[in-house]
């Protein structure tokens, strides 16, 4: 067929520009050098009515495109957290978009959702989660794919709702959930990502934010102590989102002294560790995970530092009927002669259809394995603590917080104010793209080991350029505006 032929060659010329576009991408600025509706200006205000060449297409992906993307990928890239990315996965997601299924049920695509039952237990295996995480064996437990880590935590925030609502209810017949809803509390930390507190934004239930530790972690007595105030105000605790690698500082919430109350206390803890997860496939940084067998549901980005590309966030629970109580609405045109016999994911989440995520995340373990997956973890730790001794040696610059994985935290010893303009000044070269945050008003920069292709070179280059531009700043020489 034309239309075969013609994707097969310009397949493979997108082939060649991917290979292309990863090994130069450090010849590109990490940072996006575009002002805002820049893009307005370089495409018509409406859809061509005739198809346009594809040689025109591919000149403009370069001309137009480029120039407005933030490159993730890039060695100089030390932003955020890292996104996930590597050949196998990409190969992963065009199967996928191929085979094009929408796998909300079982029967809508068996392998859809049998291959994620089952590569959702190798995962959890590899990271060391307990035996009551996983499907295998007919057990109650079992692992699906979200979109995002916001997404796990609000499946379930409402998973637990649901759960106490009914626990309530039983004792309390003469009430509906309406009458409960005004009463449910849940509790994070002060270091919590933003979408914990969204979460109950979304829900409509009051979430205490509490103060963490020195360490920036949540421990036992700040929650115990939260737990008795509202209980006698009357309100129901029922949640409570630990987070294990925090966004400003990579800090751990102690899971174990959290664990143990909401046990007692029969609340729901959920274990968000998007970022930090994937560091558990090193049995060396698995102390950091203690406490989890606490935990009712766990979750963990997978597209972050796992070279998977966005999106796969990885969630298991307990109990299955958890999710699928709380989600359960089973209009006829869904049902299958084979349901209540197998997994239909589409209880296991918010939206009903799905992709067929859990192919990239096949291919990734099984072309790469676990030991490489530990390697490319073990050497962008390495790297990170490589930039902590850069910064320790200059005694203009402290450290905030611990350097624990591939995170360091660091700033001027001066005002807010200086260290606010040297990450502006930073940004502004175009040589390496870095973030920052505040805790008790104080701003520091974040400097975060994201490609796969960092290197040491990288890292002692982006050295070099901020120790210039804070001699420029501190020496009192112009820079840009």
């Amino acid at each position: 067929m034309a239309e075969t032929k013609e994707f097969r060659e310009q397949g493979k010329e997108m082939v060649e520009y991917i290979a292309g576009y990863i090994d130069t991408i450090e010849k590109r600025p990490p940072l996006a050098q575009v002002e805002p509706g820049y893009l307005s200006k370089l495409i018509p205000n409406a859809a061509p009515q005739k198809p346009d060449k594809w040689e025109d297409i591919m000149k403009d992906v370069e001309k137009v495109i480029m120039p407005g993307v933030t490159h993730w990928h890039s060695p100089h890239f030390h932003a955020y957290f890292p996104t996930g990315n590597s050949f196998p996965a990409i190969l992963g997601d065009m199967l996928s978009d191929v085979i094009g299924c929408i796998g909300f049920t079982w029967i809508a695509s068996p392998a859809c959702t049998e291959l994620e039952t089952i590569v959702m237990d190798w995962l959890g295996k590899a990271v060391g989660l307990p035996e009551e995480f996983l499907a295998e064996g007919n057990g109650k437990g079992g692992g699906v794919i979200q979109g995002t880590a916001s997404e796990a935590t609000l499946v379930a925030f409402l998973a637990a709702k649901m759960k106490r609502i009914r626990k309530e209810l039983e004792s309390q017949p003469d009430k509906d959930q309406y009458d409960i809803l005004p009463k449910l509390v849940a509790y994070t930390s002060d270091q919590a990502h933003s979408s914990v507190m969204r979460a109950s934004l979304i829900a409509s239930i009051r979430m205490r934010s509490l103060p963490s530790d020195e360490e920036n972690a949540l421990r036992g007595n700040v929650l115990q102590k939260a737990i008795e105030e509202d209980k006698a105000k009357g309100l129901i605790p029922f949640f409570v989102c630990a987070t294990l690698g925090t966004t400003a500082f990579c800090a751990f919430d102690n899971l174990t002294e959290l664990g143990q109350i909401c046990e007692k206390e029969n609340i729901w803890m959920h274990v968000d560790a998007a970022y930090a997860g994937t560091a558990f496939l090193c049995p060396e940084f698995r102390y950091l995970l203690k406490g989890v067998k606490y935990a009712t549901s766990f979750n963990f980005n997978p597209h972050k530092w796992m070279r998977i590309n966005f999106d796969c966030s990885a969630m298991w629970v307990k109990d299955e009927d958890d999710l699928v109580h709380a989600f359960h609405v089973d209009p006829s045109y869904l049902k299958h002669k084979h349901q209540g016999a197998v997994k239909d994911f589409r209880h296991w989440q918010i939206p009903l259809g799905r992709r067929f995520r859990s192919l990239k995340l096949w291919f990734v373990l099984r072309m790469m394995g676990i030991e490489k997956l530990q390697e490319h973890v073990r050497k962008q730790v390495q790297l990170a603590h490589d930039f902590e001794k850069l910064v320790l040696s200059d005694s203009r610059f402290e450290i905030v917080g611990s350097v624990i994985l591939g995170l360091v935290c660091f700033r001027l010893k001066e005002s807010n104010e200086i260290n606010e303009k040297l990450l502006k000044e930073i940004n502004n070269s175009g040589k390496i793209h870095l973030v920052h945050s505040t805790e008790k008003e104080t701003y520091f920069l974040r400097f975060a080991v994201c490609a796969s292709s960092t290197e040491q070179k990288h890292v002692q280059y982006a050295w070099k350029i901020i120790q210039e531009l804070t001699n420029s700043i501190l020496n009192g020489i112009p820079l840009s505006n």
